[in-house]
C-alpha cells in the first residue's frame, strides 16, 4: 500500500458513515494478510462487520426507546412450565407478522402465568425486527394521560403512542381507572385501531372489563375494536413464577445450575440470525 493511503482509506470510510470499520481496519488488514484473504473475501468480511455492527446499534436504541421495566428475551422463559401454550401460534407471532399486519395480542389470565414475560420477549423480537415498540403500564399510560391533558400537551402525546409499530399494554385490569382515566385510554386505543398492533396483558375475562372502564357502552366499543383479528391466548396454567421458584430450589438440591436442565426453549442467536418461523399451516385468530 502507498504511503498515506492508509490514511486516505479510514478518512474515506468515515466520510461513507463506515466509522466502525474505520476504527479497526489496521486489525483487519493485519488480519487478512496472515490468512492470505483475498480482495473480494476481505470487503465482504468488511460489509458483513459493518451490519452486524449496525444491528446491534439499532437494536439497542430500539430496546432503549421501548423502556423494557426488565430485559426478558425468549432465550429466558421456560416453555415446559407452560405446555398448554400453543406453540405454533407462538413462534408465528415470534415472526412478527401481526404488526405487519397491524393485529393484536391479547395475554388472558391469572397472575403469575408468564404473561409478562411472554409479551415482554415478543416485543424484543419486534425491536431485533426494527419495529418501533413501546411498553407501559396501563396504569402508568392513563396517568401520562391523565397529566398531559392538564398540560394541555394531550393531543401530542396520543399521537406519540399511535406512531408506535407495537404499543404493549402490561396490567389492564390490576388497577380501577377514573372516568377520565378510562376515557383517555379509550381515544388512544382508538386512534390506534388498524394503525398498530398492540399487546395487552391482563388478568380479566373480557366479561369483567367493565370493572376497569366502569362505562358499559365503551367497553363494548373499545372490546370490539382490540378483538377484531386479534390473537387471544388464554393463560389457564398453573403459576409460571412458582413453577419456576420450585424448578429453581429443586435445581439447587441437585446442583443444577439456575435448573435450565430440560428447558424447551427457542435456540439462542445472534443479532442477525433469522428467527424461526411458524411450523405447518398458520392459525386463524381467535
Amino acid at each position: 500500500m502507498r504511503p498515506g493511503a492508509l490514511v486516505e482509506l479510514e478518512a474515506n470510510l468515515k466520510a461513507l458513515n463506515l466509522s466502525r470499520v474505520a476504527r479497526n481496519l489496521e486489525v483487519l488488514l493485519r488480519q487478512a494478510k496472515e490468512a492470505g484473504i483475498g480482495c473480494e473475501e476481505f470487503l465482504l468480511d468488511l460489509t458483513h462487520a459493518e451490519l452486524q455492527a449496525r444491528a446491534e446499534s439499532r437494536l439497542n436504541r430500539r430496546i432503549k426507546e421501548a423502556k423494557f421495566p426488565l430485559l426478558k428475551p425468549l432465550e429466558s422463559f421456560d416453555f415446559e412450565a407452560v405446555p398448554d401454550l400453543d406453540m405454533r401460534l407462538f413462534r408465528q407471532l415470534v415472526e412478527g407478522e401481526y404488526i405487519h399486519e397491524r393485529r393484536n395480542v391479547i395475554f388472558l389470565g391469572r397472575s403469575g402465568t408468564g404473561k409478562t414475560h411472554m409479551a415482554t420477549a415478543l416485543g424484543m423480537e419486534a425491536c431485533r425486527k426494527n419495529y418501533r415498540t413501546r411498553f407501559v403500564t396501563c396504569y402508568g399510560l392513563v396517568n401520562e394521560l391523565v397529566e398531559a391533558r392538564q398540560e394541555r400537551l394531550l393531543q401530542r402525546l396520543i399521537q406519540k403512542y399511535v406512531r408506535y409499530d407495537l404499543l404493549i399494554l402490561d396490567e389492564l385490569g390490576y388497577i380501577p381507572f377514573s372516568k377520565e382515566g378510562s376515557e383517555l385510554l379509550f381515544q388512544v386505543l382508538a386512534e390506534r385501531h388498524e394503525k398498530g398492533s398492540v399487546i395487552i396483558t391482563t388478568n380479566l375475562g373480557f366479561a369483567d372489563w367493565t370493572q376497569v372502564f366502569g362505562d358499559p357502552t365503551m367497553t363494548a366499543a373499545l372490546l370490539d375494536r382490540l378483538t377484531h383479528r386479534a390473537y387471544i391466548i388464554n393463560c389457564s396454567w398453573e403459576s409460571y413464577r412458582l413453577k419456576q421458584s420450585l424448578k429453581s430450589k429443586g435445581g439447587a438440591r441437585n446442583g443444577l445450575q439456575g435448573g435450565d436442565k430440560g428447558k424447551t426453549m427457542l435456540p439462542r442467536r445472534k443479532i442477525t440470525d433469522p428467527i424461526p418461523g411458524p411450523e405447518g399451516d398458520q392459525r386463524e385468530p381467535t
